[in-house]
């Protein structure tokens, strides 16, 4: 398989998650990792829009896939924050919280790259077929 790259802007509000998971599973139609990129997605882009300036009034938010042979690179840039994001325990008893959790425990590496005027959160999903037949 040859690497390719999609990116494509969404409005930093609550429908643009459901068009950026709809956005991430067309382009990835067929494949063994789609739930786990899909949900990556929207945790990514729900962050952006609830911890960063991308949710404010006229706010976007920019999601990229990258294929590469045996693994795919999803992203998510924002508008930046005075604050970076971290992984942290939720409370039991609470809702919010368990993105980033949820993101390191589907992901094989995850990390984040930028400052307070923009930051791409992105994870690493592995499509070797020895990792699809684990599941």
């Amino acid at each position: 398989m040859s690497a390719w790259r999609f990116s494509r802007y969404f409005l930093g509000s609550a429908p643009s998650i459901t068009e950026a998971r709809r956005f991430v599973t067309t382009l990835l139609h067929g494949w063994p990792v789609i739930d786990e990129a899909e949900l990556i997605v929207s945790e990514l882009a729900t962050n952006a829009i609830r911890h960063t300036n991308s949710g404010r009034f006229g706010g976007r938010f920019l999601v990229s896939v990258q294929a590469h042979p045996n693994q795919l690179w999803l992203g998510v840039l924002d508008e930046g924050s005075p604050s970076s994001p971290k992984v942290f325990r939720p409370c039991p008893e609470g809702e919010g919280g368990r993105g980033l959790l949820l993101v390191t425990s589907l992901s094989t590496n995850w990390g984040v790259w930028g400052d307070d005027h923009g930051r791409t959160v992105w994870a690493m999903l592995s499509t070797a077929p020895h990792t699809a037949a684990r599941r």
